[in-house]
């Protein structure tokens, strides 16, 4: 069973906006709701969990019969940090281990077919696949006062990571037991759990897109806007 776990929970402060960027209306509808969109169109997605903030169940809710979606099939409280939003779902199918978890930030609304249909394919082969781009700027590590550079690390080396992001349950639920065992633990990467706590277990990169953006900042609309109208110039 492929599951898509969208991941909604987020208050998007960095938009200046009262409204929870994930429902921020663009081209007639959500962000949320393009993203869901994108998988349950998805011949290969056999079910979507949606996790969200406990006041906006709701708003969802009403979506379901409006958008006529059918694989929609559990809705869950998230978190006030993405990764116990993450927890969320891993935990609503700890009962399945070979389950494939295919989760995605709802503030991605542009995945594309091509890269779900990767994703899935390399979690064939592998317990654990993410998605990136390589990155075209020069990244600087900088110092503790965020003022002065520290190291610069090869271009060649670095990449940008997407989501989704996907795992056999038993992969990210053995990697997260671990993590949470550490005093103080945080993430905001579910790839980067198993990286740092399941070392030997490889983690496959699916190349991204440029427009796989997340809608971060007013400007992410505008350009969202521009993809929907502009499909084949993109």
């Amino acid at each position: 069973m492929n599951i898509a776990i969208i991941l909604a929970a987020g208050t998007g402060n960095r938009m200046e906006s009262s409204t929870p960027k994930q429902f921020l209306e663009v081209a007639g509808k959500t962000v949320l709701e393009h993203s869901v969109e994108a998988f349950e169109k998805h011949s290969k997605i056999d079910e979507i969990a949606v996790v969200l903030r406990e006041e906006d169940i709701a708003t969802f809710n009403s979506f379901i019969p409006i958008n006529n979606w059918h694989k929609v099939k559990i809705i869950l409280k998230g978190g006030e940090e993405r990764y116990q939003s993450a927890l969320a779902a891993i935990n609503a199918y700890r009962q399945f281990p070979d389950y494939c978890l295919i989760i995605h930030d709802a503030a991605r609304p542009l995945i594309s077919h091509r890269i779900i249909d990767d994703v899935i394919e390399a979690l064939h082969l592998y317990n654990a696949v993410t998605v990136a781009i390589p990155t075209t700027d020069t990244i600087y590590e900088v110092d503790d006062s965020q003022h002065f550079v520290k190291t610069i690390p090869q271009r060649f080396f670095l990449q940008r990571a997407q989501t989704p992001q996907a795992f056999k349950v038993k992969t990210i639920q053995k990697a997260y037991e671990i993590a949470l065992q550490t005093p103080n633990f945080q993430s905001t990467d579910d790839a980067g759990v198993v990286a740092k706590y399941l070392p030997n277990e490889k983690i496959y990169i699916v190349r991204g897109e440029e427009k796989n953006l997340k809608i971060t900042y007013k400007e992410d609309i505008f350009l969202m806007e521009n993809y929907l109208q502009h499909p084949t110039e993109n």
